[in-house]
């Protein structure tokens, strides 16, 4: 079956066309576009008029491609931004008169079911242990925690209403931040965790995960890719000391200093400091030593569960 997805998250809206055979999916096409749809959604509790056109330019391309490619089923999920908005309903509305995309609105839960199916079952190299391992999806203006053993569907999932997005705008107003905004920020992180996670939960698990741009932007820092190689950093493993290192760097920098970071799209270099350091965070509170990189995420989960449908 081919089927084609649509993210449209808080921060990027993107696009994958797959061939699922058996449980297994053949990559066909994959875009990213970074839209900013959640732009001002935390402090009005609306999708912004400049967003909302980015999306439609976007989607504008990728239904030439979907076209291109024939798929057979064309899904969409909406994720933290279109959740929180008052006019989300309305703009969904409009995807689905003007492109054809019916974008469903999945609750956090939904949401962290689909990236663990699509984290778990993209791993290339998981550890044949019944150890519980921690998924971890950091988007615009949510981020989810997914805990299960490998080979077997998760027993604790929950959605944090944090991001980086969500908490570039709420902490980090000064460029570069400053010391105190950098000091608020991860001590909020802390504290979300702390109410969000378990103590038992985060004592047993033994590896972790993470998906999406963050995750994937810190893996391409570290290996300093010019250009960006999917392959290198599919299963990519990311100490702690790295990470605190390359959250230090780049909280030091200038946003306009931070797009010329390699490995790093220039227009993630507003809400990168923020990401990193909700993952460092994350890293920490589990007591884990590295992080695995995932390319496959909520779009390889949305795909194999429409295939199974």
């Amino acid at each position: 079956m081919r089927v084609a997805v649509v993210d449209l998250g808080t921060n990027t809206t993107r696009l994958l066309v797959a061939d699922v055979h058996d449980g297994r999916l053949e990559e066909l096409e994959k875009e990213t576009t970074i839209t900013r749809l959640g732009q001002g959604v935390d402090a009005t509790g609306r999708l912004a008029d400049e967003a909302m056109d980015r999306v439609r330019e976007t989607l504008d391309g990728y239904r030439q491609t979907i076209d291109r490619l024939k798929a057979e089923d064309v899904i969409a999920v909406a994720t933290s931004a279109m959740r929180d908005a008052d006019n989300g309903p309305e703009f969904r509305d409009e995807l689905n008169r003007r492109y054809g995309i019916d974008a469903r609105t999945i609750s956090g839960d939904e949401e962290a079911r689909l990236t663990f199916l699509g984290a778990t079952s993209g791993r290339t190299a998981a550890v044949e242990s019944p150890a519980s391992a921690v998924v971890i999806d950091i988007g615009g203006g949510s981020t989810e925690y997914v805990v299960g053993s490998n080979g077997a569907d998760p027993d604790f999932h929950v959605s944090a209403q944090m991001g980086s997005r969500r908490h570039t705008e709420r902490f980090l107003p000064s460029d570069p931040p400053a010391h105190e905004e950098l000091e608020a920020l991860a001590a909020d992180v802390r504290r979300i965790i702390g109410e969000s996670v378990p103590n038992e939960i985060r004592e047993r698990t033994a590896e972790g995960v993470a998906v999406a741009g963050t995750a994937t932007t810190l893996a391409a820092i570290d290996l300093e890719l010019d250009p960006y190689d999917p392959e290198k950093v599919h299963g990519y493993r990311v100490g702690l000391a790295a990470a605190e290192r390359i959250q230090a760097m780049l909280a030091a920098l200038a946003v306009e200093e931070r797009r010329n970071v390699t490995g790093l799209h220039p227009d993630r270099a507003p809400v990168i400091v923020a990401g990193v350091t909700i993952l460092v965070e994350s890293i920490r509170a589990f007591g884990l030593d590295e992080i695995e990189i995932s390319e496959s995420d909520i779009l390889q989960g949305a795909a194999m569960a429409a295939a199974v449908r």
